[in-house]
């Protein structure tokens, strides 16, 4: 799947360039303009798509597997449900349609959107300066990390995967965990139990227990 959902998008990119397809390939623009501002567009869509996982109670079933991991580091950029999977391509392969961004910028965004995703989930520990710098542009470990916590509202925010503008423009940004980084909980208050972490279990979790506060569309005025 994590072959074939980046090569599923870049390849109906290149057929809607073909056939003239979507948005980009009516406006004319050429590649310096068309490129960066399809990557933008689609990492804007990311982050929405993102959202909806924690606001609909039905999508956080399926998304929460990724935030039951009891740990934080480079392997939790990884675990996705296969259901998670499955939707997210299809959102995408819409996207596509419509936008009918440049194939290459598809190719682009899907290596970036992978290699940012191990990098935010990884558990580096950058100097605070260069942390601040990065984070002015990129989603950080540290910023990311936050999203991982057990709090409600902190595990409801910080939704970015490359860019982090999203999150400040957006009103979803949180700098810092309550607790700080070295007593946050990561996880959520479910399938605490390390045997929760068994793949049968884990491919489980959307049909048992309640979803609980952490839907945004159940959270608590």
């Amino acid at each position: 799947m994590r072959v074939v959902v980046p090569a599923g998008a870049v390849g109906l990119a290149a057929e809607a360039e073909a056939r003239h397809w979507g948005l980009f390939n009516n406006l004319g623009l050429p590649p310096y303009i068309a490129i960066p501002a399809a990557f933008v567009l689609l990492d804007l869509a990311i982050y929405l798509q993102h959202v909806m996982f924690h606001a609909v109670p039905l999508l956080w079933r399926v998304h929460r597997m990724h935030h039951a991991d009891l740990d934080f580091d480079v392997t939790t950029g990884v675990r996705f449900h296969p259901v998670e999977i499955l939707l997210s391509l299809g959102f995408k392969l819409g996207l596509v349609a419509v936008l009918g961004p440049p194939a290459v910028a598809v190719l682009i965004f899907e290596i970036a959107l992978n290699g940012t995703s191990m990098f935010n989930h990884s558990n580096l520990r950058i100097p605070d300066r260069i942390d601040a710098a990065l984070r002015n542009v990129l989603v950080t470990p540290d910023m990311h990390r936050v999203h991982h916590s057990i709090a409600v509202r902190e595990t409801n925010s910080n939704f970015g995967f490359n860019l982090s503008c999203w999150d400040r423009i957006l009103g979803t940004y949180c700098p810092q965990p309550a607790a700080g980084h070295e007593q946050m909980v990561i996880g959520i208050d479910t399938f605490r139990d390390p045997r929760e972490l068994r793949l049968d279990r884990m491919l489980g979790q959307p049909f048992r227990a309640g979803v609980g506060n952490y839907p945004i569309s159940r959270r608590a005025a």
